[in-house]
């Protein structure tokens, strides 16, 4: 993958969704459990895997090799063997059968890449090379992590239920000021307990807005 080659970022929905993942070690445990936390319905194929996977809830495992083709159908899928060669043919085969397919360590072989991820709620802050360093991204993700506390998912809480009330009158919330509100010193009422407070300063963005 050339170092200047520009990826398109999405977040995809695949709740629910048939998701394949080629190979049965701990890489290929880690791409599991971040399907499963997305709601996907995985099917694992491998000749052996680690113990974890048998006991994971939503996953279908299947002690084989991957066979040619054994990708159509799927939502998405990872090959995570540790094959170079193996991890190309899933590639092949998904560029064959319209199928999005992540190769771990192999960015030469990936339709789509797997940024390092951090989640608090519903908030979601992801730090991305492009497949080029995942070290940095992970890097990158665990400085973050000491930052974006807890707090943010309360204050993001509060700004949806304000923006829910608003919407509900049929009022837009485009072009309102939730930037001045959230730079108030919102997020260090949270930090101290005063959620109150903060829930103050939304509702008098939401009164001035309903006037």
């Amino acid at each position: 993958m050339p170092v200047d080659e520009i990826l398109y970022p999405v977040n995809l929905r695949v709740r629910g969704h048939r998701c394949l993942v080629v190979g049965g070690g701990q890489v290929a445990l880690n791409k599991v459990d971040g399907l499963l936390e997305a709601g996907a319905v995985v099917d694992v194929i491998a000749p052996e895997v680690v113990p974890e996977l048998d006991d994971r809830p939503g996953v279908t495992v299947h002690r084989r090799s991957y066979r040619p083709g054994d990708v159509e159908g799927y939502r998405l899928a990872v090959a995570a063997t540790g094959r170079a060669e193996v991890n190309a043919q899933v590639y092949r085969d998904g560029e064959a059968a319209g199928v999005w397919v992540n190769s771990a360590d192999d960015p030469a072989h990936c339709s789509f890449t797997l940024p390092s991820r951090l989640r608090r709620g519903p908030l979601l802050v992801t730090c991305s090379t492009g497949g080029h360093s995942p070290a940095l991204s992970r890097w990158l993700r665990l400085r973050l992590q000491d930052e974006i506390g807890p707090e943010y998912e309360t204050l993001l809480c509060l700004l949806s239920e304000a923006r829910e009330r608003i919407q509900a009158t049929g009022m837009h919330t485009e072009g309102l000021a939730w930037q001045d509100v959230m730079d108030s010193g919102m997020l260090e009422l949270i930090r101290s307990g005063e959620t109150g407070q903060a829930q103050a300063k939304i509702d008098h963005l939401v009164e001035n807005t309903l006037m």
